[in-house]
């Protein structure tokens, strides 16, 4: 079984940065695909970034595209989320997926592996 952890997230002002990671433990994937989703409150989980194993192809939802980065440190097993020039529809609670594919996906539905989330708040 593998777990992700997330860490990072936190209550920013509009504008601001912050800096997700995700951790991979226990029976960790050789050769994942990772990704980021968010849910906020009444909608349903959407896509944010992916990337490939070991890290080629990133992957945006057009929401995201020229303010997040998605990178991987395959040593250090974590991937991260640099999320800049937030706005407060960035807030919502971010989830680390994990898939058992080098190919990078934006369907949550082919991930098996999730972390509990992280919440992140955008105040205007």
């Amino acid at each position: 079984q593998v777990q992700l952890v997330e860490s990072g997230g936190g209550l920013v002002q509009a504008g601001d940065s912050l800096r997700l990671s995700c951790a991979a433990s226990g029976r960790t994937c050789s050769s994942c695909a990772m990704g980021w989703f968010r849910q906020a409150p009444g909608k349903e989980r959407d896509f944010v970034a992916a990337i490939n194993w070991p890290g080629g192809s990133p992957t945006y939802a057009d929401s995201v595209t020229g303010r997040f980065t998605i990178a991987r440190d395959n040593a250090k097993k974590t991937v991260y989320l640099q999320m800049n020039s937030l706005k407060p529809e960035d807030t919502a609670v971010y989830y680390c997926a994990a898939r058992a594919n080098w190919r990078q996906s934006r369907m949550s539905d082919l991930y098996e592996y999730w972390g509990q989330g992280t919440q992140v708040t955008v105040s205007s």
